[in-house]
């Protein structure tokens, strides 16, 4: 039905190939068209959510089959790129069996991203080399943007890139280590207002060989609330214009990210909360960067086409879907539809369920549970207003949790505690 996420094209079928659009996102080798990300997320960006977001990107979804072969790279184009969650690497070094699991990548994803975190710059190097020397991944990510409190107490994160010399040192290890790996970073806008990092950070990046740039545009002190600064990422592209800068915050829409591009002049966008739920949003995002043609995000509103609508039981059938690929995953059923629960809610926002069926959908234990509550639904409900907007966490905190000191001088990076370096991946 128009506006419903489409059908896979038949397995197998070959890719038309075509060139590069002229706005395409260069991601070192890696050519990424529409200039699109998905935000690693804990605990959400894992292989079962990154293989749904993928399947959308390239043409499938709920009742058809997923593209076959390396999805979307048949003419050498990536129809986005998808990063895994993140990856701390003093449990990489260490080969912790969790971190192994999350950095294990589905055959067809190309190219393979995986982001770290890590404050001590061997750690980082280490962990870098390894990827490289053991072909772990085609592309690396830094987060200097994670403004949790478990994260920036530690001096990670957002709370990094206000020592500078300890950023530097950092990324000059990671480049170093990548060999012919494309490495990028993610940060925010600063601690707060009152200790912003980004254009210097920016900078150094640059300077050390970084590939490319993201910027949420928020400070740690704002979390997930108020609203994101595009002005911000206008005036970081304008301070490096060596390499593409990607803007993040309050994308919950594809026209979100045309009108982002429009007015900040960045070369992409990830998008984070605004797929939570709706992995089909990187359809939407295909359809609207191909329909305004090459060379960037201009044009109407209407030729870029309508976002999809999809009814409940279509909804309920990626819901299915999704929990049996995280118990695929995990090689346990059980397992599966326990993680999925936290999903629920975000893919049933705006529908008329009734709190009683959607506590008995957040406490489902397996995959037959889940599909007799949804058949319980009126699945013939039609897509509704109030599921579109914003999703996921919007809060805001006023005082980010530092190690102590932190804030006395930029350029003092000693005191970092034994422990800064978590064994902990996936936040």
């Amino acid at each position: 039905m128009p506006g419903t996420p489409p059908a896979a094209p038949a397995p197998g079928a070959p890719a038309a190939a075509s060139p590069a659009p002229s706005g395409a996102l260069m991601i070192g080798p890696h050519t990424v068209w529409p200039p699109v990300v998905l935000a690693p997320m804990a605990g959400i960006t894992n292989a079962p959510f990154r293989t749904l977001c993928r399947e959308f990107a390239n043409g499938g979804g709920p009742g058809g089959a997923a593209p076959a072969g390396p999805q979307g790279a048949a003419d050498g184009v990536h129809k986005g790129l998808f990063v895994s969650e993140m990856i701390t690497t003093r449990a990489l070094v260490e080969r912790n069996d969790k971190t192994m699991r999350l950095i294990h990548f589905d055959a067809t994803e190309r190219p393979r991203s995986i982001q770290l975190y890590g404050v001590d710059p061997d750690t980082v190097g280490k962990a870098i080399r390894m990827i490289a020397e053991e072909d772990l991944a085609d592309h690396i990510d830094l987060n200097f943007g994670c403004p949790v409190p478990k994260v920036t107490r530690k001096g990670g994160g957002s709370a990094l890139p206000y020592k500078r010399p300890l950023l530097r040192a950092i990324l000059r290890e990671a480049v170093r280590g990548a060999g012919d790996l494309p490495v990028t970073m993610k940060m925010r806008k600063g601690i707060d207002d009152d200790h912003l990092t980004y254009l210097d950070a920016g900078r150094i990046a640059v300077e050390e060989g970084v590939t490319a740039i993201a910027l949420h545009g928020r400070t740690a002190a704002q979390h997930y609330g108020g609203t994101a600064d595009w002005d911000a990422i206008a005036r970081l592209k304008e301070h490096v214009p060596e390499v593409p800068v990607l803007g993040n915050g309050d994308i919950w829409c594809a026209a979100d990210a045309r009108r982002m591009m429009r007015a900040t002049g960045c070369d992409g966008v990830v998008v984070g909360r605004g797929c939570l739920g709706r992995p089909w949003l990187f359809s939407d995002l295909v359809t609207a960067f191909e329909g305004s043609g090459s060379g960037g995000p201009s044009g109407s509103e209407a030729a870029a086409g309508a976002p999809a609508t999809p009814t409940l039981r279509e909804v309920a059938e990626v819901m299915v879907r999704h929990a049996t690929l995280l118990g695929a995953w995990l090689a346990d059923e059980a397992r599966g539809v326990i993680d999925f629960r936290k999903h629920v809610a975000w893919y049933l926002k705006g529908f008329a369920v009734g709190s009683e069926m959607r506590g008995r959908l957040a406490t489902v234990a397996s995959l037959a549970d889940l599909a007799t509550g949804l058949d319980a639904l009126d699945l013939d409900q039609p897509w509704p207003r109030d599921a579109d907007g914003p999703r996921g966490r919007s809060s805001g905190r006023n005082r980010v949790v530092l190690p102590d000191g932190w804030l006395a001088d930029p350029y003092d990076c000693a005191g970092l505690a034994a422990d800064a370096e978590s064994d902990v991946s996936g936040g």
